[in-house]
Formats: C-alpha cells, sequence, structure tokens
C-alpha cells in the first residue's frame, strides 16, 4: 500500500492532530479511522468546538439527562459532558501515547476562557482538570495572555502537561517559551521528574494573515499581503531551534526533559485566493504538529505537498518582511495584541453560548 500524503508529511517531522473533538467523532469510528488512514496522531478542541458539537444532534441527551439528576451548573454540567469525550479520546489515542514514548497521542483540553486573565483561577482549574481526566495523554491548554503564562509556569512546576494556546506574536512565543523552562527548572528544584511533563505552543498562523491583510488592504499595499503569518512561524521556529539547543536546557535534558515543540494551529486557509492548504506545505519541520480541521486534512491528503524543511528556508526574507511590513505602516504589535484580544474574547463568547446551550437543554429535558 503506497503512503499517503500524510504519512509522508508526519516522515517529515510534522505531528498531524486534528483540531477538533465530538461524541460523534468518536462513535462514529471516525476518529479511530482518521489515527489509521491519515495518520493524525493527536487531538485539540476549544470552547468553540465544544459549543457546535453540543448543539448539533441528540448524542449528548442521554447522559445530560443523568447528570441533571444531580447537578443544575451549566459549567459543572459541560465539564462532565467535555471530560467524558476526553478520556474516550485519550484511551483510543494510548497506543500512540505509549508507541512514541510520549512524543504524541495527546487530547487537549481547554479552561474556562473567562478566566483568561485570572492566574490563580486558571491553575486551578488545570489542576482540577488534570485530576479529573487522570490521564498521562491529557494537555490542559491556558491561552498565552500575561496573566496565563504565570498559570503556565505553575503548572509545569507542579508536573502538569500543557498545551500553551491563542500565541500571536513574536514576544509572547518567548515568553511562553520562558514559562515552560522555569517551571522544568522550579519542578528540578523540588526534586520532580520532569520526563512526564509535555507541552506544546499553540502558534496561530491564518488569523495573522486575516488582520495584516486588512490593514495592508487598506493601505493599498497588496504586494505584502499572504506573507506575515508564515514568516511570523518561521522566526517563531528558530527560536525553538536556539532555545532547546542551548546551554540552559541541557540540564533539562539530561534529566529526561522533552522539549516544547511549535504547535501550528488556525491551519485553514480562510482567504479563498490562497492555497488551501498553504499554511501546511509552508511549515513542515522536524518536531513539529500541526492541528488541522477535517477538511484541511482531506484537502491535504488529496493534493499536499510535503516540502521538506520548508519552515527553515527563506528565513531572511522573513526577518526582512517585518521591516517592510513596518516601512508600509503595519504595526506588528498591534495586530499581535488585536489578534490575542479578539482570540480570548472569541472563545469566551463561544463558552457562554454553549453555557446557555446547555440551559435550553436542561429545560428540555428536566422534564422527560
Amino acid at each position: 500500500m503506497a503512503k499517503s500524503r500524510l504519512h509522508e508529511l508526519s516522515e517529515a517531522g510534522v505531528s498531524v492532530w486534528i483540531d477538533s473533538l465530538s461524541r460523534e467523532l468518536l462513535e462514529t469510528g471516525e476518529l479511530a479511522r482518521l489515527i489509521e488512514e491519515d495518520a493524525v496522531v493527536g487531538v485539540t478542541s476549544n470552547p468553540t468546538i465544544f459549543q457546535k458539537a453540543l448543539s448539533a444532534g441528540d448524542r449528548y441527551d442521554e447522559q445530560l439527562k443523568e447528570i441533571l439528576s444531580s447537578e443544575d451548573d451549566p459549567t459543572e454540567i459541560f465539564l462532565r459532558l467535555a471530560i467524558e469525550d476526553v478520556k474516550d479520546a485519550c484511551d483510543l489515542l494510548r497506543p500512540v501515547w505509549d508507541g512514541g514514548g510520549g512524543q504524541d497521542g495527546y487530547v487537549s483540553l481547554e479552561v474556562d476562557p473567562t478566566l483568561a486573565y485570572d492566574r490563580e483561577r486558571t491553575f486551578g482549574q488545570a489542576m482540577r482538570l488534570h485530576e479529573d481526566v487522570d490521564r498521562p495523554n491529557l494537555l490542559v491548554k491556558i491561552p498565552a495572555t500575561e496573566p496565563g503564562l504565570g498559570a503556565i509556569e505553575d503548572s509545569i512546576a507542579r508536573g502538569k502537561s500543557i498545551n500553551v494556546t491563542l500565541t500571536f506574536s513574536l514576544d509572547r512565543y518567548e515568553a511562553v517559551v520562558e514559562a515552560y523552562v522555569r517551571g522544568l527548572e522550579r519542578l528540578v528544584e523540588d526534586g520532580g521528574d520532569p520526563a512526564p511533563v509535555a507541552s506544546v505552543a499553540s502558534f496561530f498562523v491564518s488569523r495573522v494573515d486575516t488582520e495584516a491583510d486588512k490593514r495592508l488592504d487598506a493601505a493599498g499595499n497588496s504586494a505584502l499581503q499572504g506573507r506575515l503569518a508564515i514568516a511570523n512561524a518561521k522566526l517563531a521556529y528558530q527560536h525553538y531551534l536556539e532555545v532547546f539547543a542551548g546551554p540552559r536546557w541541557a540540564p533539562l535534558a539530561t534529566k529526561g526533559a522533552t522539549k516544547q515543540r511549535c504547535l501550528w494551529a488556525s491551519t485553514s486557509t480562510k482567504n479563498p485566493a490562497y492555497r488551501d492548504v498553504l499554511y501546511v506545505e509552508e511549515l513542515i519541520g522536524p518536531e513539529t504538529v500541526n492541528t488541522m480541521p477535517a477538511e484541511t486534512i482531506e484537502a491535504f491528503q488529496d493534493h499536499g505537498e510535503v516540502k521538506r524543511d520548508s519552515l527553515t528556508s527563506d528565513v531572511a526574507e522573513a526577518e526582512q518582511l517585518l521591516v517592510d511590513l513596518r516601512e508600509a505602516g503595519i504595526d506588528y504589535d498591534d495586530v499581535t495584541e488585536t489578534l490575542e484580544r479578539e482570540g480570548v474574547q472569541k472563545f469566551a463568547d463561544s463558552f457562554e453560548e454553549l453555557l446557555d446551550g446547555i440551559s435550553a437543554k436542561r429545560s428540555e429535558l428536566a422534564p422527560a
């Protein structure tokens, strides 16, 4: 049997994860098929994804009826529903986790996004989710806001695996890496073992082009459109290569610590003028993760090209692009700060919508 394009991508060092989780995906066997046929070795999700899953169909109704007999808080109801899906997905991916020495096979569950600017409550919920799911291949997602950085460091220092989400800027990415390394150093200082701790830094891609292109269009500059997202990711990867081969990392590596891989998120192409697998083909490099929606997985499997080490090519051009954008009047810091703020708000809005949907379901199912 010939290797599929996604298996070739995996051989080039890119772990293929899918960015959605639902009970339907689990119960129909579709996730198992994706693992078998499409080289999928991990799952991420977020409040928007869960909101869509819960609002579609009746697959959650039986468990909802059971939960409603003892619980009426919408947030707690959601967590119990989500945790069951995450446990099942973790169990399905456990052979991947076991077979790869904990490199892949992870499932992500996000903390309440309304806590994004509350360090202590984010940390507390991260600890609670790890305890409730109780699977070694769980990653708890914490947004890379400034307060979130503290919660990330504290969680790593407690030996918990974390997916750092909503990272947009190079400065913030450097702070994310620092939080991870410092957390591991604290863990080791306290006598802990860093080997079981995993982390990915989810660096968002397509949204960067969407925001920058809008501003470039207003400035009448089309020549620079569609370039910032890839350049941004390439420069982040250069920082990854530097830190995790440096002298500070060496003593942690000797104790079994694993690198915090870059995870390329938001990799579906929003602009129909761009190739639909652009943010996969141009971000291929060793020790990376690309979490894709189902349609991008399908598209790459159909016509994607494995451009080996595209992630490390044209780095000087990526650096020059930031200069060119500044000269064109595009404020990089404002672009990324806007994206972080809007990203947190989008997830918070989806979470509130999700809770409203649970309340509506509760009213519908309670009499039954």
